[in-house]
């Protein structure tokens, strides 16, 4: 069976800047594009603030992901390639929140959900990466239900509002923009209204969303044209917009800045970036983003070590069983193919019994009955032993076998869009 191969660049070796440079394209271009290789059975992307990742089934998985990171002028510094069983644990870790900067957060599973659910929209996966993507939400699922690997777990949004608390000693009395109200803005609105501050303002391209999230959890929502306006007012902005350009440039915040003394705190979680770089030229201007989330990251990786150790374990036991699973797999298709084969070739020499006794005798429904039935059992007995040593040949790793059984019984490799089953 074909195997999996991914690339990954994360937040482990990678900065902002650079998960920037290595994208290009909406992921509907992304996933036409790998699956437009004649040697990509199956393709499936995730994209965050803080990863990049590509998975496909191919037979050269390895030469295909290394020459599109080389297209995407991807710095070999940064990203990581991972074979068949690399792939399968750090996706189960992933999906566990153990591979993300704020260790144990429950984003990075819904998003795990939402990106493979675009995949199989796009007609990208098949058999391979469905059976490693369901099984990676449903152990992820698992670990937060038997460990307290999530228990007082900090989001990036949460871990945001944390880092503008150090630099600020606090945010008591505080004004705050929020910039976006999409799911990051929902999040960094909902970790601020459990603060002590003087106002929240929300600003959102479209009026009424920031309006229902201000009712919803408190603060006051502002109209997108007058930005320049709350940021003045503002001591702290978050921004976390789904803009592909600079929400935030430094003429305007030059101008905010214009004859104030005290600091204003920028801090961008958006990917890609709503701050422009250039304002931390800016005197009073004191900008984070994605990279400065890490000394957080370390305070909460303190507090949940003991858990993750539990989570790895689960990981393990799950992670045979998945193996186990794509090893019935392998015998399987071979079994399925044979059966089928065996059972065309049945039907087709038992036609041909049929025509030669009826230029004899008359043959009913009773006679074609029991020449069906007992081709059936023959063809299957024939195969019954075949089978059980096929799937003990799968179970013991020994492929020299099963290519053995498919040259004997000219069973074809597989073609592109053979695994694409099940699209439900």
């Amino acid at each position: 069976m074909t195997e999996i191969s991914s690339m990954v660049i994360t937040h482990a070796k990678a900065t902002v800047e650079e998960m920037e440079d290595s994208w290009h394209g909406d992921i509907e271009l992304v996933l036409s594009q790998l699956y437009s290789n004649e040697l990509v059975y199956e393709c499936a992307v995730l994209k965050t603030c803080n990863r990049v990742e590509i998975y496909v089934v191919s037979s050269k998985g390895s030469s295909v992901l290394f020459h599109y990171a080389k297209e995407m002028g991807v710095s070999a510094k940064i990203v990581e390639f991972y074979d068949h069983d690399e792939s399968l644990r750090h996706l189960l870790r992933l999906a566990c929140g153990l591979e993300s900067m704020i260790i144990g957060e429950d984003q990075i599973l819904g998003q795990i959900k939402d990106f493979f659910l675009m995949a199989k929209e796009a007609g990208t996966v098949g058999k391979v990466l469905s059976t490693a993507f369901s099984k990676a939400i449903q152990v992820g699922k698992r670990v937060r239900t038997e460990t307290f690997i999530n228990r007082g777990a900090v989001s990036i949004a949460s871990a945001a509002v944390d880092l503008a608390e150090d630099i600020l000693d606090g945010l008591n009395d505080k004004h705050i923009l929020v910039i976006g109200t999409g799911e990051m803005g929902t999040l960094v609105t909902r970790a601020l209204s459990h603060r002590d501050m003087h106002v929240i303002y929300l600003a959102n391209r479209t009026y009424e969303k920031a309006r229902d999230l201000a009712e919803e959890l408190g603060g006051e929502a502002v109209m997108f044209d007058q930005l320049e306006k709350y940021v003045h007012a503002a001591d702290v902005v978050i921004s976390a917009t789904s803009a592909p350009h600079y929400v935030l440039k430094d003429d305007l915040v030059g101008k905010v800045m214009e004859g104030r003394e005290n600091d204003l705190l920028l801090i961008d979680i958006a990917s890609p970036r709503d701050i422009d770089p250039a304002v931390e030229e800016i005197p009073h201007v004191i900008l984070r983003n994605i990279d400065g989330l890490r000394v957080i990251n370390e305070k909460n990786l303190q507090m949940r070590m003991v858990e993750a150790k539990k989570a790895e374990v689960i990981i393990d036991d799950e992670l045979d069983l998945l193996k186990a699973q794509y090893k019935r797999q392998k015998a399987d298709a071979i079994i399925s193919d044979l059966y089928s084969q065996s059972h065309g070739l049945r039907h087709n020499e038992m036609e041909h019994a049929i025509n030669k006794l009826s230029a004899y005798h008359t043959m009913g429904d009773i006679e074609r009955k029991v020449l069906e039935d007992l081709t059936h059992a023959i063809t299957n007995k024939i195969l019954a032993e075949p089978t059980k040593k096929l799937r003990n040949a799968a179970e013991y790793d020994d492929d020299k076998f099963l290519d053995s059984v498919s040259r004997l019984f000219d069973i074809r490799p597989i073609k592109k869009n053979d695994e694409i089953t099940n699209k439900s």
